[in-house]
Formats: C-alpha cells, structure tokens, sequence
C-alpha cells in the first residue's frame, strides 16, 4: 500500500462512522466520532501498515541520498574529462544544467515511491518550461550562441576581432554576451546571437599579416628608380619579413599616376606599427628623391562678360 493511498484511507476513518444511537431503531445514527476514538483509528491503521510505512519512506530518503551521490559523481567526473578540451565556463555552465536535471529525475523517483502521483507534476514543469522559454527567447538565443562560441572557438580573449558590428580586442567571452575594448580604450558589449548570426573577422587567428599599400608617382618620374626605392625601405625594415617576399609591383596606369602595389609581410603584432612607418617614409623619401606624389587638381577659368 502506497503512503497516499494510507494516508487516504486515515484521513476517512479520522470522520464519521454510523454507530446504533438506539438498538431499537429501525435506521442507524451517524454519531461524530471523539478525538480519542479518532487517534485509536489512527493508531490501528499504523498497527496494520506501518512496516510498508516505514519501508517506503526509507527506500525513498535512500533513493534520494544514493541518487545525489551518483550526480554529483558523475557530474565531477565528465567535468574532469572535459576540462582540458572545453572552456571552464562553457564546463560550469552544462554541468550545473545536467545536475539539475539529473536531480529532479531523482527527486521525482523518491516522490513516485512514496506513492505521489509526479506525472502532474511533470505536465506543470514542462508548461512552465515552455512559458519561460517562449519568454525568454533572446535570451536563450544569446545562450545557445554563448555556448557555440566557447565550443568552437572562432576567437579568443586578446584577439583584435570584427564581430557583430564591433572593431576591438576581446576582454571576455560570457554565456550570454561578449566584451570588447576599442582602440580608444571604450567597452562594447556585444550580444552574442549578433556575433554568430554574421561574419566574424579574427586578425589575431594568424601569427603573420600581409600589409597592403598603394602609392603613386608621377609619369615623368623614373619609375625603375620609384620602384628601387620602395624595395629598399622594404629591405631596410627588420620587421618586415622576407619569406613571404614583399611585394612591390606596378598595380596600376591612373589617370593622373602610376600606382604601386606595396605588400609586404609583418608579423601580426607589428602591423600597424610598420604600416604608419612605411606611410611616413615613402613620403619623406619621395621628397627628398624628387619623386612626385599626384594629386587632384582644378583649372578655374574666370571670364569678364564686360569685355
């Protein structure tokens, strides 16, 4: 006998019982029962069931106690062997989901053996599952994109990244949204789901970059001496890399200049350090070598109507 069904059949003798008021009466007489008479059927009861009482209650406290040690060993252990694979928070986070889940799994086992009913109480977590998620949409967006980006790991703390409509170094990656620094030292937040619904740009990912640069010299000037030149400066940099070679070719024949491809290769540390450098020096080195940097130019011719 289950403990509801116990505590069921208690509760009915714990009311009215038909007693005889008159031995010669025709019908019985319900007469309310004292509260002696009420514990003595009580104490009955228990006389009858109590071992199953008791049995159950302790098979469900054991089933309770064994089920959390089982949880919380088997959570511990998959965190152990994920630890060096995943990220510490992305392990934290599933981890404190599964226990949950595991221990209402065992919650409801203790419950279904004292005899309660839990498949009610199952249809109202799963209704109030629906209700919070239908609500917290966003949320559970910025969640599931939290959770792809610390598994796949398409950047990391530190890397300069284009994401989600933001430029910047990233200064922490959380389940819900990530954190950027600009180059003028401003914090973005950046909801996740932006970030994993559009391209993502890591100029971290790789140890060397390759600079692109263009500069143009006039048509009268000597363009094997441009081109000399602008392979010096490239030579004459430590930074910049030989292998890759640099590259400096004529790009193209403009309008009004000759233009150059200047692409060498820096490590990706050094980018905008040699790329500001390389600026600044072909133009001092322009001056000084007679070199012509065009430019747009206007006419203007003015007329006198009264002429």
């Amino acid at each position: 006998m289950h403990i509801s069904h116990l505590l069921w059949t208690l509760a009915q003798d714990a009311g009215t019982v038909v007693q005889n008021a008159d031995p010669t009466a025709d019908a019985p007489v319900e007469k309310p029962l004292t509260l002696e008479d009420q514990l003595q059927g009580v104490y009955v009861k228990i006389q009858d069931h109590g071992l199953e009482l008791g049995l159950n209650v302790l098979a469900a406290i054991a089933i309770f106690i064994i089920g959390r040690m089982i949880v919380n060993g088997l959570v511990k252990f998959v965190g152990r062997r994920l630890e060096d694979r995943f990220d510490e928070t992305l392990i934290s986070f599933l981890s404190s989901i599964v226990k949950t889940l595991m221990m209402a799994i065992v919650i409801m086992a203790s419950l279904e053996r004292l005899g309660v009913n839990t498949t009610s109480f199952a249809a109202i977590l799963a209704a109030a599952g629906l209700a919070v998620g239908l609500a917290l949409q966003g949320s559970l967006g910025n969640l599931a994109s939290g959770v792809m980006i610390i598994l796949f790991s398409p950047f990391k703390v530190g890397d300069f990244v284009e994401a989600g409509g933001a430029t910047g170094v990233v200064e922490d990656i959380q389940i819900f949204s990530t954190m950027m620094k600009t180059g003028d030292n401003c914090q973005i937040i950046v909801p996740n789901s932006q970030i994993t619904s559009n391209t993502i740009t890591n100029y971290s990912a790789k140890d060397t970059r390759r600079i692109d640069l263009v500069f143009g010299c006039g048509y009268d000037d000597d363009l094997k001496a441009v081109k000399a030149f602008l392979e010096e400066l490239l030579q004459n940099d430590k930074r910049i890399l030989q292998d890759p070679e640099p590259l400096v070719a004529v790009a193209e024949l403009g309008d009004s200049s000759v233009n150059f491809a200047v692409r060498p290769w820096v490590d990706s540390a050094d980018y905008w350090a040699v790329r500001f450098d390389i600026n600044e020096a072909v133009k001092v080195g322009f001056d000084e070598r007679g070199f012509n940097i065009p430019y747009p130019t206007q006419d203007l011719n003015v007329t006198n109507s009264n002429a």
